[in-house]
């Protein structure tokens, strides 16, 4: 009898705790939107006042830097987040060569982050491997080496937002754009992963801890 009170008490706590779960969850949205919507406002009232404009037929500018913002404090159940973020801004004779230069300084930006952050896993997980100096040493070369060549191993990004604006004859564009955070730790462990089985001797168990991340 006693167990089987025991279990239905059990069950209770879980039901009683699941709706609480779903709103926690529905209220972290909430503050993500509207600090979103607090930042958007006050981006967008300054791009306008600068003079930069969308496209026509294009989403307003205020609902385009809010979905940007909503991406630059999304997280995962873990507290990484969800998307590495860039903007750029280009100028240029055309609006094509304008734009093609604020994507591709994006590019180089985004890049740079995903090479940072991977950069700082690895190497937290260096002393967990147990690695002779030698081997930490070809490791960070490796990691170096990458941080280079993330760039033209990227996939295609998201773009999340694009104005421009007149300056004389001729035209600034500025752009944001974004990257899986996922997809990123994807791309780089299997970058990395050939890497170092090419360059050093390493065992299966060492390098499965180098990329735990």
């Amino acid at each position: 009898m006693r167990k089987s009170f025991t279990t239905i008490t059990l069950l209770l706590s879980l039901i009683i705790a699941i709706p609480s779960i779903a709103q926690s969850e529905k209220q972290i949205e909430k503050n993500i939107k509207d600090k979103a919507i607090k930042q958007a406002r006050k981006e967008a009232k300054k791009l306008k006042k600068d003079g930069f404009k969308v496209a026509p037929g294009q989403m307003p500018m205020d609902k385009q830097i809010e979905a940007t913002w909503i991406k630059r404090y999304e997280t995962d159940d873990k507290g990484n987040k969800l998307w590495f973020v860039a903007d750029a801004r280009a100028v240029g004779e055309t609006h094509s060569a304008a734009k093609l230069q604020a994507y591709e300084v994006a590019k180089v930006n985004l890049a740079g982050q995903i090479g940072t952050e991977v950069a700082g896993l690895v190497e937290t997980n260096i002393a967990n491997a147990q690695l002779n100096s030698e081997e930490a040493a070809s490791v960070t070369e490796t990691v170096a080496t990458f941080k280079s060549i993330i760039g033209s191993k990227m996939g295609r990004t998201s773009t999340l937002f694009e104005a421009d604006k007149s300056i004389g004859k001729n035209t600034e564009v500025f752009v944001t754009i974004a990257y899986s955070y996922k997809e990123a730790v994807i791309m780089a462990k299997d970058i990395l992963k050939k890497e170092m089985k090419g360059k050093m001797k390493i065992q299966s168990e060492q390098l499965d801890k180098i990329l735990d991340f």
